[in-house]
């Protein structure tokens, strides 16, 4: 029997994929819904703060592990222009009910493709042609979008490829929306370090400021924002975006999350992007029980910032790749 093994599950009338490593008792459940990662467990223990049940994950409430594409995170007021055109992506809808966040594809049922197992790794490819022209308003474009997740000796990666396959240029880039529960101790002292020298400035919405100004080093923000050096959480509220991460010999840049009560660590990795540091203070269930880290390949609500628009236009016929992953004891 290989080491790494790939087999089927379900969550009520959900379908799962679990990749499993046998030696180090690792598992991770996967849903077709959403492609949502549902928990991650580590000798027994789950450091995944998913969806608990089907009545959680169909509506995707919280976004618990949420694949965000075509946008990552908030675009304003549900409305964007792009190429000289303008776009609303809620037409009709008024007051508070305005609010477009994190994507398209949570409530999608992903085909699941090119799953095995082995000696070396388990792995499995969610795929979507759920972006259509006709498939949603203010979004006349067609993206074909495929995630593989990997579970190795080191821990699991997440690969996203998109490809544009309309006959025009696209908005679009991808973010992972995770959250780690690495125990039931306070998160008050588990400790975080985020490798990044600049801090996105945004208003009371969560949108970035317009312009330069939304890039501020991280020694002119508030202090308690600074996690360069890894530190205790305290009772800092995070909901912030850093960028210009520091990126390792390998080439990624990690952000560590660990808990000294427990001994459990993990680092959350990517090769380009920003990170969104997230203490779950809003959360709708056991708030400010879990830390969300998110790596998004651009700020929030880029597709209304001209300087986002070389980053997230993508070229008929062209594919764009973003890669992270969480590493175990990192």
């Amino acid at each position: 029997m290989p080491r790494f093994t790939v087999t089927r599950d379900s969550l009520g009338a959900q379908e799962l994929v679990v990749l499993t490593d046998t030696v180090a008792h690792r598992e991770v459940r996967i849903a077709r819904h959403g492609a949502t990662v549902l928990s991650i467990k580590l000798d027994g223990h789950d450091i995944a703060d998913g969806f608990r049940d089907e009545a959680e994950l169909v509506p995707h409430k919280g976004s618990r592990f949420a694949i965000m594409t075509p946008f990552a995170n908030r675009v304003e007021d549900s409305r964007y222009t792009f190429e000289g055109q303008a776009y609303d992506l809620q037409p009709g809808v008024v007051g508070k009910d305005r609010a477009s966040r994190h994507g398209f594809l949570r409530g999608e049922r992903f085909d699941v493709r090119d799953d095995a197992g082995g000696d070396d790794a388990a792995t499995v490819t969610f795929a979507t042609q759920a972006i259509r022209p006709e498939a949603r308003p203010g979004y006349p474009f067609a993206l074909d979008v495929a995630v593989t997740f990997t579970l190795d000796g080191k821990g699991l990666t997440v690969d996203a490829r998109t490809r544009n396959v309309g006959d025009r240029d696209a908005p679009t880039f991808f973010g992972w929306h995770p959250y780690f529960r690495l125990s039931d101790t306070p998160i008050e002292g588990w400790v975080l370090q985020i490798p990044a020298d600049e801090i996105i400035v945004a208003d009371e919405g969560f949108i970035p400021v317009p312009g330069p100004a939304a890039w501020q080093p991280i020694g002119e923000a508030d202090a308690s924002l600074d996690f360069r050096q890894a530190r205790a959480i305290g009772h800092t509220e995070l909901n912030n975006t850093y960028a210009t991460l520091a990126r390792d010999a390998d080439g990624r840049a990690r952000t560590h999350l660990s808990d000294p009560a427990t001994g459990r660590r993990i680092a959350v990795w990517q090769e380009k992007g920003v990170m969104l540091a997230f203490t779950s203070d809003t959360a709708e269930r056991d708030a400010r029980k879990s830390v969300a880290l998110e790596p998004m390949e651009c700020i929030p609500n880029a597709f209304n910032r001209e300087d986002c628009q070389d980053a997230i236009t993508l070229a008929p016929g062209a594919e764009r790749r973003f890669v992270c992953g969480v590493e175990f004891g990192g």
